[in-house]
Formats: structure tokens, sequence, C-alpha cells
């Protein structure tokens, strides 16, 4: 018996299903799509630390499965497991979501050592390493979605002349997820230009491989295991454990795999009220307050801010503590108002910001506490933190809170409901700086289903307050982009996608960020002000004789394909310099709707960090609206678009173009630029 659910297909024969074609990049007959090893069971493999042939894979047997027109549920069973698989599809993409469960159906406990989110069997031939291609997304802090593009053989997979341990693997290990890497990739075969994308769906550890398996390769997809992350979980009869969802999505190449996964994107991600219509935010840490904002800091830079048609204004770390800014981490975690920067306190603030038509936000980092923060370290009992070995984990002074515990939800329930209700926030920023390492082993077996039960416990906590709070809305960030995957991300309307301080990098981010986050969830900082320039002090006389035209230009397209994040000295611009700063703003806010439907366009590929030119774009129906940068090259810019069809383009920020022009000659858009560092977004209509 034949299963068809969108690109795959699956094969019922005697007792077993099998997953035998995944569109054009995978076909096998004999496709296991499940893997679960139990301790003490036999794993039929010789192959080190490779998740496939474990202990429970071969032995499953089929036995239902429920089809209908957006689902498909797959059971199947060992004498020891039961694994349901729920695919599901959606009707506007190419794409499928998929959960595994798997039940303990014997008698005696159990210990899960590994249990695949999905198996993808028979990717390419084994003779054709160097025509099959992999996409790793790498990361780091202010480096953040940086593609690493090679084939197999090039990452380390060749032909070896039988089964190999080789693998091409990540594993993320701790509670930043994406500090390394995210968990997505791509994978180019070698049939008919097919191609691959998924997205592992874990706010925490994950793993990948794609390894050599008979005469084919094959993808496995999962969260932490016994191997990658020391996670292992005890199961007694009945009970379950569902593995992180992952996301696959199909199409012919790299654009077409971005707007499928986009479109599905768009099926599980957080959203709410506050940020239907996208607003924008002005937040005054970046090259501004810094840690240390005030009452007096704040007045000064309220006005300008509001003129400009801002809608939220976010007043970052420093509004709590009496510690000086450079000093306060230590300390923080009472989140309690600073008498010293506020004197009539953060409300009498958050009033003035109101009174001037925005809205106001406050910055916290609720999952630690620092360790010299004396009251909440007598508040709070051991239980309450996260630990290994009886001991508190510390990192960069900060300890870790265990959101299993029900007396730290209390306490920061009570610290948000003071944050909206008595201090007057209705935008809270939700930061994490630290990395908590493997996890915490108290009450568990291992630190790895610590960490990943405490880490869905937060998520938990976040979903009530968002229940509690409906007109508030919630920001993601973790030091930038360092837990951007859509665990987090279905629990949130809008993610910080890095620290990046030069706005003269932020462009290899802006072009590549799209690929990773929603365009309506992607928050990218604009500080036009922005400078590392030695001896720069706050004057007017300085910015407007130092900060160009073309420095604001290009801050303001870094943040158009996202959620702009406006930030520094822009009080001390001229009105010149900030009609520039008004109309981007007019311009994003006349981009909502788009945005909200586009997916992203990537004509010139993935960018890399050095490249001296970069585009990305937002496409929906007979509009593309492609920034493009020149950083230091050439300064004639040819973008292909041949399967576009163009028919007109146009500079549509800034109103006035400064003598950069573009002109269209068949399919090939051609910008003109003036300077070798320029920033300008184009609208380009398509036939």
């Amino acid at each position: 018996m034949i299963i068809d659910f969108k690109q795959l297909q699956f094969c019922i024969q005697n007792d077993t299903i099998r997953l035998i074609r995944a569109g054009n990049v995978a076909q096998n007959p004999d496709g296991i799509f499940c893997e679960v090893q139990v301790a003490g069971f036999v794993k039929d493999s010789h192959l080190g630390v490779k998740m496939v042939n474990s202990s429970e894979g071969r032995k499953l047997r089929y036995v239902s499965h429920v089809l209908t027109d957006n689902t498909l549920i797959i059971v199947q069973k060992s004498a020891l497991v039961e694994v349901t698989t729920l695919f599901l599809a959606y009707d506007d993409c190419d794409a499928v979501h998929v959960t595994n469960c798997v039940k303990c159906i014997c008698p005696q406990p159990i210990v899960l050592e590994e249990v695949s989110s999905f198996v993808l069997p028979g990717i390419g031939a084994y003779d054709t390493p160097e025509q099959l291609r992999f996409t790793k997304f790498v990361q780091s802090h202010h480096a953040e979605c940086q593609p690493d593009t090679r084939s197999f053989d090039e990452h380390g997979l060749y032909r070896m002349g039988g089964q190999s341990q080789k693998r091409i693997a990540f594993s993320n290990v701790g509670s930043w997820s994406t500090k390394e890497a995210l968990p997505q990739g791509v994978i180019f075969g070698d049939a008919s230009g097919s191609a691959l994308m998924f997205q592992i769906e874990s706010s925490n550890s994950w793993y990948y491989e794609i390894g050599d398996l008979g005469p084919t390769y094959y993808l496995y997809l999962g969260g932490a295991n016994a191997s990658h992350g020391a996670w292992s979980k005890q199961l007694s009869y009945g009970e379950m454990y569902t593995a992180p969802a992952v996301s696959l999505a199909f199409g012919k190449d790299l654009n077409a795999l971005l707007a499928e996964m986009t479109k599905c994107r768009r099926h599980i991600a957080g959203k709410c009220k506050p940020d239907a219509d996208l607003p924008s935010i002005f937040n005054e840490y970046m090259h501004l307050s810094w840690d240390s904002p005030s009452a007096d800091t704040t007045r000064k830079y309220a006005p300008t801010v509001s003129a400009l048609g801002v809608k939220y204004y976010v007043i970052d770390c420093g509004w709590h503590n009496e510690e000086d800014g450079n000093i306060i981490y230590p300390f923080v975690g009472q989140w309690k108002e600073s008498n010293k920067r506020f004197p009539l306190g953060v409300r009498e603030t958050t009033d003035y910001i109101r009174s001037l038509g925005m809205k106001a936000g406050l910055w916290i980092e609720p999952e630690i506490i620092g360790t010299k923060c004396a009251e909440m370290l007598e508040y709070y009992d051991d239980d309450c933190f996260l630990q290994r070995h009886g001991k508190r984990i510390g990192v960069m002074n900060r300890y870790f809170l265990d959101y299993r515990n029900p007396k730290v939800t209390a306490y920061m329930t009570e610290s948000i409901r003071r944050m909206v209700q008595d201090y007057g926030a209705d935008y809270i920023k939700m930061d994490f700086n630290e990395d908590c390492g493997i996890g915490t082993d108290k009450d568990v077996l291992t630190p790895g289903e610590g960490l990943e039960s405490h880490a869905r416990a937060y998520l938990a906590w976040v979903d009530h307050l968002r229940k509690t709070f409906p007109d508030v809305l919630f920001e993601t960030c973790s030091s930038g982009g360092m837990r951007m995957d859509y665990a987090t991300l279905s629990h949130f309307s809008i993610v910080s996608t890095s620290d990046q301080t030069s706005y003269l990098r932020y462009p290899y981010i802006a072009g590549n960020v799209l690929s990773a986050v929603l365009p309506e969830q992607a928050a990218v900082w604009s500080y036009p002000v922005g400078t590392d320039t030695p001896g720069f002090t706050a004057t007017s006389e300085w910015v407007n004789e130092h900060i160009s035209d073309e420095q604001i230009m290009m801050n303001m397209v870094n943040s158009l394909l996202g959620r702009i994040h406006l930030a520094s000295h822009i009080e001390l611009l001229n009105e010149d310099k900030l009609a520039l700063i008004k109309q981007g703003l007019d311009y994003y806010d006349g981009m909502t709707a788009f945005k909200k439907v586009a997916v992203p366009y990537l004509p010139l590929g993935l960018t890399r960090f050095g490249k001296k030119q970069v585009a990305a774009g937002l496409l929906h129906q007979g509009k593309l609206l492609l920034a493009v940068w020149n950083l230091g090259g050439e300064r004639e810019l040819r973008i292909p678009l041949a399967d576009l069809q163009p028919v007109g383009a146009r500079v549509a920020y800034p109103a006035d173009p400064r003598g950069v022009t573009c002109t269209l000659d068949a399919d090939t858009v051609t910008v003109h630029f003036t300077e070798d560092y320029q920033a300008r977004m184009l609208e380009i209509t398509l036939s």
C-alpha cells in the first residue's frame, strides 16, 4: 500500500512502513524514518556515535495510520516502545511539520538514549558525494547567520569503499540554542535540481547528522541524545516523551526553499495583538544609554523620537538597581526600580513617554540573578537554581534560575506584573546573556534532560505571561541572536537578530537573516549616529559634521526588511538628517502589509562577511523590494532576475537617491553607486 503526503511517499508492506521517497532529494525502498535507542539493548551498528541502526529502528512494526488532507499520523511499535509520528502540512506551502512521540509499552521502566525527530534516508547516491551539497548556517555573537556551503566530500563525507563512521554533523549543547550554528540546513540533491531545507525546533540542545548508509546518504534530525548533550530519559509504563519538532521544505533552489519555509514558519510563529501592525521601536541602549539610562536622558531623547513617528520607546538595562552601569550585572535580579536613576519613579518616565504618543518598554533578564544580588540570594532556595553535582551553575557573575520551580515562576510573574502595572511597561524585552552549558542534573537522570525540561517550563511560563498581559508586546533577545530558533519563536512575535555594533558589518547579517527568521519577527538595529570613532563627544556640532547622510541611509536600509530597532543620538541631528530617518520610518510603515505576506528573495545568494556587494529582498506577487549594499567594492552592481521577469525598477528609499540610479536591461537590474559605501532600497516591478 502506498501513502502519498505532500512530497513524502510511504509504503506499507507486510508489517512495516517505510519512507520510500521525499521529493527528488531522497529515495530508498528500505527507508526507516524513526530511530529510538533504549539503554541496555543492542545498537545494530559499529558506526561509532551515528544515530542510525538504533536498537528499536528496525524492530518497529506498522500499527496504523490516519490520513487527512493536511495530516498524516503513523503509529509503529516494538516490544518496548510505541512511536507516533504526526506529519502536518499546510495548504499554502510545500512544507511538512513533523512531531515524534515515544511511549513506553513494556512493564519495566526503560531509559531512552536517542530519539529522532525525523530521519530522511536515501539522499543521493553513495558514489556522488561531490554532486551533493550541504549548507550549514554558522553563528557567533555579532556574526549571525553565515552560510557554509560545500559538497558532501568537501565536508569530509567522501567515498571510502564501505560504510563509514564519518558524519556531517553538528550538536548544539546548552541554553543558547544558536550560539555556534542555526538549527537549520539546506541539502542540494543530485537529481533535477532538487533541494530540501530543514529546521529543528529546539530552544536548547539539538543535533543533526548527514551520513552514509548502504548505497545512499541519510539525514537525521533530533534533540539532544546520550552522545551529544548528555541526554537520557527514563519512561515507566504508559509514559511518553515528545522529541523537538522539525520542519521540512522542498523546492528547486535556495529561493524556492526560503519561500516555502517562510510560509511554513508563519503557521507556527508567535503572534500577539499589539504587534499586529509591526510597530517601529526605539531602544535607547545601542550607541546611547547602554547600561545607564535615567529619567533625565529619556526626557532628552524621547521628544525627537516621538516627532519621527516611532511607536514604542524602550528603556533597556539599567532602569533597575542602584549600582553604576559598568558594574550592574552581578547585582541584578530584584527587578525593582532604581531611585538613583529615576528619583520620581519609573512610572513617571513611562507616563511621559506615553504623553508623547508612544508606548513604553522595559528590559529584563528573567532567567538569571547576579551572584552579588543579596536580596534574591536570601529569597531563593537552592532548589530554585540550575545546578550540577549539587552546586549552582554560574557564568559571568550570574546564577541560572530553574523554571521548573514554582517559587521562581511566582516571583518572576510578580516582577512582570510590577513592570507592567506599576511601572507602566507596554513592551517587555526579555534578554538572556549567558549559556548554562550542558544543563542541570537536579531531579533528573541526566543534565540534558534537566535542561530540556527547564527550557520547556520557561516557554510555558512565557505563554502564561502572554495570556495574562495580552496588550503587552514581548521581545526575545539572547545577546542578539543566540537563541534564534522556532521553538522560541513560536512563543514570541519578535526576536533580536544581533548585537552587532557596526552598521558596516550589519548588512552581512541583514542580507541572510530572512533565511532564518520571518521578516515580521526579525529585529535589526538601526543606529544612525553609531560610531566607535576615538574622541567622539555627543554634541550636535560633532555629530552633524562627522555623521554623513550615507551612514544614516545605510542604517535605515539595514533594518527595512525586518523590524526596525532605532537607536543612538538622533536627537543631535539637524533637520535634514532627521528627515532621512523620518522618510525611512514612513517607508517602513508602508511595508507592513507587504512584509507579512512576502517571502525572501536573494538574487545573489547568501552573503558572507567581507563581500563587497550584498542584495536581499522581499517578494510578493508583482513586486520585489530589494535592499542593495555597496561595501567598498565595485560601484556597479548587476543583479540577474531572469526568473522574475522584471519590467521596471526604481530607487524607492531615499526619495532623493543622491545620484544613485538603477537601470533595467532585459532581465538584469544594474545599480550605479556613486560612493564606495552606500545602501539603497529598490522597488522592482515584475510582469
